[in-house]
């Protein structure tokens, strides 16, 4: 009987175990595959056409595959990518942002039945009475991507006060929840609901509710600690040279804006903890952040009426538009990427995650490079 306690102990304690380090044959990966991943990413580092990467590959809470690729920017002597080193996350802010709306639901302060108004005033007239909180994190509320006034804005440096007045007015492209749409503007509205109920900036909820109790001391909305030449340096190629000074996303003014469908720095290490809370059902070691139904329901598809999977903040692998999670993952994967190069995933089934920051758009080959590290990945596992 003792024995048997002592087993269902160590088992516990194992189900909720932190990610350490250990070597691919211990978690059931082929190293020999894996370091095709490793292969791609060098090569497009070394060829310049990608300044600079980083790659995680965990599986049962065992890191086999951490590495830097490249320098952080094409300046003479830069310095070279380290593990750890941040990026600029671009959309994958988006699931973290829900994840601070969540923890407000799972609290009883907000229901994602609510009519978005209820918590915003300002936002009424035509359709937008009949947006409901839950549209804004599943694409489905009718909000455009981004604004008309989007490139104007931007080139007034206007705080993000100014994007949500907009946000409050701008026309629906369609009654909710009648089709699918990515949309930014929904997720600010997102943000602002969690200032407004927690009377905090969006960027110190996320600090004290998420990444400072999982350890996740290398991330931020906005820099926060950080300066942008310590980061890896977001490749720009074309465009109109003043507004990418002015406006870019190496701009000081973008970098800091804190901006919550796109403004998150991070590291591969910290993006791996998020997610592996996640496929441990909202813990990570002792430590938990989420209730599990709160991530049961996140990684769920919340569009099943309109045939257009979603979660809440998360992509899906099913889902109808860029995720960039390769080919051969299962239909429970989740996750989300970003357009200056990033994306992050998990496969509950082969309990694996891999995320991969890169500084090239992904626009420029329309996310082939993470598709093909991603399948690099997924085909290393052999048992």
């Amino acid at each position: 009987m003792t024995r048997t306690i002592a087993c269902l102990l160590l088992a516990a304690a194992l189900a909720h175990a932190q990610l350490r380090s250990g070597d691919p044959a211990s978690a059931g990966m082929s190293a020999q595959r894996l370091s095709q991943a490793v292969r791609l990413l060098e090569t497009e580092t070394a060829s310049g056409r990608v300044l600079a990467a980083s790659l995680l590959v965990a599986r049962d809470r065992r890191i086999v595959l951490h590495r830097g690729f490249g320098r952080l920017s094409a300046q003479p002597g830069a310095r070279q990518v380290e593990p750890d080193t941040v990026f600029l996350l671009a959309s994958i802010t988006k699931p973290v942002t829900a994840c601070a709306l969540m923890l407000l639901v799972e609290r009883g302060l907000v229901s994602l039945e609510d009519p978005v108004s209820r918590y915003l005033p300002e936002f009424k007239g035509a359709d937008r009475t009949d947006v409901r909180v839950r549209d804004l994190l599943s694409h489905t509320s009718g909000m455009p991507d981004m604004l008309p006034e989007n490139i104007e804005l931007r080139r007034a440096h206007a705080p993000l006060s100014e994007f949500v007045r907009h946000a409050m007015t701008t026309p629906l492209l369609y009654p909710p929840r009648t089709d699918f749409r990515y949309q930014s503007m929904g997720i600010l509205l997102a943000a602002e609901i969690v200032e407004r109920v927690s009377k905090r900036r969006l960027r110190d909820f996320m600090k004290q509710e998420i990444f400072d109790p999982l350890g996740m001391k290398r991330s931020a909305l906005g820099l926060g600690p950080f300066a942008i030449q310590d980061t890896a340096w977001c490749q720009t190629p074309g465009g109109n040279a003043a507004d990418l000074e002015r406006f870019g996303p190496n701009s000081p003014y973008w970098r800091d804006m804190g901006h919550p469908w796109g403004g998150m720095h991070s590291t591969t290490g910290d993006l791996a903890v998020l997610l592996q809370t996640f496929l441990d059902g909202g813990s990570y070691g002792a430590t938990r952040v989420f209730g599990s139904a709160t991530t049961a329901a996140m990684i769920r598809d919340q569009n099943s009426a309109i045939r257009k999977p979603w979660g809440l903040g998360w992509g899906l692998a099913t889902s109808p538009v860029w995720c960039y999670f390769g080919d051969l993952v299962s239909p429970r994967t989740f996750g989300h990427s970003g357009a200056t190069g990033t994306v992050a995933w998990a496969d509950p089934e082969q309990r694996l995650v891999c995320v991969i920051l890169t500084t090239r758009p992904s626009g420029e080959d329309s996310g082939r490079l993470l598709r093909l590290v991603s399948n690099a990945v997924s085909g290393a596992v052999e048992r």
